[in-house]
């Protein structure tokens, strides 16, 4: 795979503080670092130094705006875009590809209208024109904003890695790409290679966690097809770790980083 290179989210390093975390990492053999979005605010300055002193950047801002997209009250939702353009400025300050972005958890929130349009069509309209402001927001920046799917357990909306696909495609805006995430992916897609070939180079970042949402080589997710897909549609950017560690992070982290080695 052309220069893919393999991250971790901040808080499953050990360490005492930001900097400790980083130099874990980089320890461990990470090429980069995806933080979260909340209390970011608070931290960027921490973050900005760690990532200079250690040499590992910021792939990614994981989320963390109040409110909810989606949400039937327009307060709510106004919420939202607003601590989302924050955190897409944040990522844009650090360099990062763009800022991870979930519409909503669980069921709907707003009515369904019908005859005239169910809570899924209403949903749909709503985050394009969110999806529009956001992603020109990002643009503008210089960062991206990353539609993620999840699977039904957490949501009833953008499942597939094609449902967030139509939506960037509607969009079609340079701010908006998506991300594709093999624990969500290992529920939901049939077969987690053709969707990513299906999905194309709409994928701009990844996360990784095995089939139980360990860390990868510790389930039965087929990786390597999963990663030759991914080189198959040129796809070079990070995949960052986002799931529980089964046993002593010392030991566990570095050995995943030697397993996702062998995948790819």
């Amino acid at each position: 795979m052309r220069s893919v290179k393999i991250a971790s989210q901040l808080g499953l390093a050990p360490g005492k503080d930001t900097l400790q975390k980083f130099e874990n990492l980089r320890k461990y053999g990470f090429e980069g670092v995806e933080v979260g979005g909340w209390g970011l605010k608070d931290m960027l300055g921490d973050v900005q130094k760690a990532s200079e002193k250690t040499g590992l950047p910021v792939t990614t801002i994981c989320a963390g705006y109040g409110g909810c997209p989606l949400d039937s009250d327009p307060k709510q939702r106004q919420i939202a875009v607003r601590e989302a353009k924050e955190l897409l400025s944040m990522a844009a300050d650090l360099g990062a590809v763009g800022m991870i972005f979930v519409p909503i958890f669980g069921g709907p929130r707003v009515p369904d209208l019908s005859p005239l349009y169910n809570a899924i069509e209403l949903e749909k309209l709503l985050v394009a024109k969110i999806v529009e402001d956001l992603g020109q927001h990002a643009e503008k920046a210089g960062t991206l904003l990353l539609l993620e799917p999840l699977n039904r357990g957490e949501t009833h909306f953008w499942q597939r890695l094609s449902d967030a696909v139509e939506i960037a495609e509607k969009v079609a805006s340079p701010g908006v790409k998506i991300m594709a995430d093999f624990y969500h992916m290992n529920i939901e897609e049939p077969h987690l290679d053709e969707s990513i070939r299906e999905a194309g180079d709409w994928i701009a970042h990844v996360h990784l966690a095995d089939s139980h949402r360990q860390q990868p080589g510790t389930g039965h997710t087929d990786f390597k097809s999963g990663f030759k897909a991914l080189k198959d549609i040129g796809f070079d950017q990070y995949m960052a770790l986002e799931c529980g560690i089964t046993g002593d992070p010392e030991k566990a982290l570095p050995a995943c980083v030697e397993y996702l080695k062998s995948c790819i």
